[in-house]
């Protein structure tokens, strides 16, 4: 059966573009709770279906599509380059694993040749039929178009045969960053590929009793659980804490905490590792957009799948990545980092973005090494004293001024051609390692 909050998001969806809407209207014309529009409205608002206008209000707009791309396939390709498809369209859905530039002789091609793959080919006949009949997809580059022979071939082998007006460097630029985005977007755990859903996970009911908490801690040998109200909807969470020298009779609403932390699948797990360890929660119940429970997570689970990340070859860097390449650890125990013309702004002078970030990693490698700690900066206040020029050999210098055990404030000095270029005070949480 459909649900409430179901219904509003298909009945905003049914509007035109352009229509006016309010949590009242939608209470009234299904028959809900203004609670329950409101939180569809603001759903429907997440989705790109509403948008709020100041002085306007709630208005039905047009869905944007999403700029995410969860598979690369040839058919993302073709969008990327502002492709046309000549033939082969029944592969469009195909994988894309990796690409080849077919600069070479038809001899010298096979070896290169992969099932799955992407041939970027220029006019040469002769090659992409070669690239065709041995499993791989074929772009022609520089506006040229192919003949019907090759079409035929394409259409046979159900691979997808594309041309551009784009040339060969610029093509392969583009499709090596959407490899190099989709990597590196695999390589972000998120909530929904390690929580433990609903069908494994104990919980109970706000009308059971702390008789039935000990019943469930008995059986399951676990001592926190989610509370639910109607619907599955979560309400609370109880743990061994709540119930000591509790009556068996006493109802689970009485002693629960209401109003719980709560993940969703779409939570990357370091936001939620964050929340947990700064909180010293060691369960989150895991819910949808209703609050409906779906599942578990626990710091077990966050804990493992770091592990395995770490354990994984890096496949994409990030900015972050690309400034840390940059820093390099000293004898004396301090860092150094170089000023490339990458890290520079319109002025010729270090960006500021850069110089935060270069700060972040240094104080990460700082803690990571010396102090066997990771952390999460959760504030910087940076400020300049004297230019930093193009082609400068930083100095940093952190100095850890008050530390406990979840929390760290440090000093930070710059040191540009042997004066100091900047300061930067910095406050992070602390993770523990393992």
């Amino acid at each position: 059966m459909t649900t409430k909050h179901k219904q509003i998001l298909d009945f905003i969806e049914d509007l035109h573009v352009g229509a006016k809407l309010s949590v009242r209207m939608i209470a009234k014309e299904l028959q809900v709770s203004e609670g329950t529009a409101y939180r569809a409205i603001k759903e429907a608002e997440n989705n790109g279906l509403v948008s709020t206008i100041k002085r306007v209000g709630t208005i039905r707009v047009e869905s944007k599509a999403s700029d995410h791309i969860e598979n690369l396939t040839f058919e993302e390709i073709v969008k990327i380059i502002d492709g046309e498809v000549h033939g082969g369209e029944d592969g469009l859905k195909k994988s894309l694993t990796k690409f080849n530039i077919g600069a070479m002789t038809e001899d010298a091609m096979l070896r290169y040749i992969t099932e799955e793959s992407l041939m970027i080919i220029g006019n040469r006949e002769e090659a992409q039929q070669l690239s065709l009949n041995h499993g791989a997809a074929v772009l022609i580059t520089g506006g040229f178009k192919p003949s019907p022979a090759v079409i035929a071939l394409a259409n046979k082998n159900e691979l997808p045969l594309i041309s551009t007006t784009y040339d060969t460097f610029t093509v392969g630029t583009m499709i090596n960053r959407a490899m190099t985005d989709q990597l590196i977007k695999k390589d972000i755990l998120r909530v929904q590929n390690i929580y433990t859903p609903i069908e494994n996970t104990q919980f109970l009911s706000r009308e059971d009793t702390v008789y039935s908490y000990r019943m469930l801690n008995q059986k399951s040998k676990h001592s926190r659980f989610p509370v639910v109200y109607s619907n599955d909807r979560l309400v609370g969470i109880v743990t061994a804490k709540d119930v000591v020298g509790k009556d068996d009779a006493v109802l689970i609403e009485k002693v629960m905490t209401k109003n719980p932390a709560y993940a969703k699948t779409n939570m990357s797990v370091a936001s939620v590792a964050h929340t947990m360890i700064w909180d010293g929660l060691e369960v989150m119940p895991v819910v949808s957009d209703e609050m409906t429970l779906k599942g578990i997570i626990s710091r077990q689970d966050i804990m493992k799948a770091m592990q395995s990340v770490q354990k994984q070859p890096q496949s994409g860097d990030t900015i972050s990545d690309q400034i840390n390449q940059l820093i390099t650890e000293r004898e004396d125990g301090l860092f150094s980092f170089l000023v490339t013309p990458q890290t520079t702004d319109s002025m010729g002078t270090i960006s500021f973005g850069v110089l935060s970030e270069a700060i972040t990693e240094t104080i990460y490698n700082y803690l990571a090494k010396n102090k066997k700690k990771n952390l999460v900066v959760e504030q910087m206040n940076l400020h300049y004293f004297n230019m930093i020029q193009l082609g400068n050999e930083l100095t940093i210098k952190p100095i850890i001024f008050d530390e406990n055990r979840r929390s760290a404030r440090l000093d930070v000095e710059i040191y540009s051609e042997n004066a100091l270029a900047a300061k930067a005070i910095v406050a992070c949480q602390i993770l523990q390692k393992k």
